[in-house]
């Protein structure tokens, strides 16, 4: 199966991308009538952009372990095999290194495969595909050659799993040249980012919070708000910048609400994307507040917190009124289950961080 007889000779070799939206109204472009707002879960969310962007390109293809008849681990692709074919959803051997190796020779055919990771532990086997070939091969074709490959992730704690299941290993890509890494914190980013990340030309690797997978969020199925790379202030606030992604996002809102019945104003950044970070929204927050608080489950060590508060201190350093602060997870192993709840940020963690920057 070739895409030039699966597309209509769509598969060349620098695989156009696809414009989703028309950029003037984000919305369909196609003279379709609006479908308005729908209140759906991540995974539900999810499921529904992957099944949009298969029925958009027939280049596109599902590919990972357990994804097809079992509908996933979480059931995120839950019924796409039975409406788009085994060919187009493919349950694969577990074998990561494999899957993604052969995810980037699909992409030199002008395929757009889309990986299934089953857990955010499990993609250290095909680490080597994804920072040593997939992250440099259109450096390496000086651009002449696209590699949309996609690499969802279910990441990150608080579902009280086991070893291997819980971990936070958005670092080791955002730092890898060639890589886009992406991580909505609700349902609508997701419906939208999965698509913009599919439709791209670039190695997209794609977080998904699993904590976040069942609670519900409207998702506007006609206009998606923001850009794949664009950071977001999703709660106003005048004393400190509260900045997260993923899961942190809704940990943070929980802090700014509790902040408020103590007095203080909290202001709350979605980072939405890790690489590259958009730092706009960021500094234009920080530069009115005068105080930032960083928050991340994954270890502090050379971290994307760390990045953004070096950043923060190069670029906003006359507007700060104390140290930007972090809060995550500690530099040790992910714990045991029963110990998730020492070792994750919490509101209580948060808001002595904030109480430390407000005491400067």
């Amino acid at each position: 199966m070739t895409p030039e007889n699966q597309a209509g000779g769509l598969g060349t070799s620098a695989s156009p991308a696809i414009d989703l939206r028309d950029p003037a109204s984000g919305g369909p472009e196609d003279g379709s009538s609006p479908r308005g707002v729908q209140t759906l879960t991540m995974a539900r969310a999810l499921n529904e952009g992957l099944r949009a962007a298969l029925g958009a390109d027939d280049r596109v293809l599902l590919m990972g372990e357990d994804i097809g008849t079992l509908g996933g681990v979480f059931r995120v692709t839950e019924g796409l095999k039975a409406e788009f074919g085994d060919r187009r959803v493919l349950d694969t051997p577990l074998a990561e290194s494999g899957l993604v190796g052969t995810a980037i020779g699909l992409a030199m055919r002008g395929f757009r495969p889309v990986v299934e990771i089953q857990f955010d532990g499990f993609v250290y086997p095909a680490f080597d595909q994804i920072t040593s070939q997939l992250a440099k091969q259109t450096y390496r074709h000086a651009g002449s050659q696209a590699f949309p490959v996609v690499i969802r992730i279910p990441y990150g704690g608080h579902i009280g799993a086991v070893e291997h299941h819980q971990e936070s290993p958005e670092a080791y890509f955002a730092h890898t040249p060639g890589l886009r890494v992406v991580s909505p914190a609700t349902p609508h980013d997701a419906y939208w980012m999965i698509q913009e990340a599919i439709a791209g030309n670039d190695p997209v690797v794609f977080l998904e919070p699993k904590s976040r997978y069942w609670p519900k969020g409207e998702v506007d199925l006609d206009r998606a708000g923001a850009g794949l790379h664009e950071s977001r202030i999703v709660r106003r606030g005048a004393d400190v910048t509260l900045i997260g992604h993923g899961a942190m996002v809704a940990t943070l809102l929980d802090a700014a609400e509790l902040a408020e019945q103590e007095g203080t104003s909290a202001e709350v950044v979605d980072l939405r994307s890790l690489s590259p970070i958009d730092y706009g929204p960021i500094l234009d927050s920080v530069r009115r507040t005068g105080r930032a608080v960083v928050v991340q489950e994954a270890p502090q060590r050379v971290s994307v917190g760390s990045e953004i508060a070096a950043t923060i201190a190069e670029r906003a350093f006359y507007s700060l009124q104390s140290p930007v602060l972090r809060v995550s997870g500690y530099d040790t192993p992910f714990p045991p289950a029963k110990l998730e709840g020492v070792y994750l940020p919490d509101a209580d963690r948060i808001l002595e961080a904030v109480d430390r920057a407000l005491a400067y």
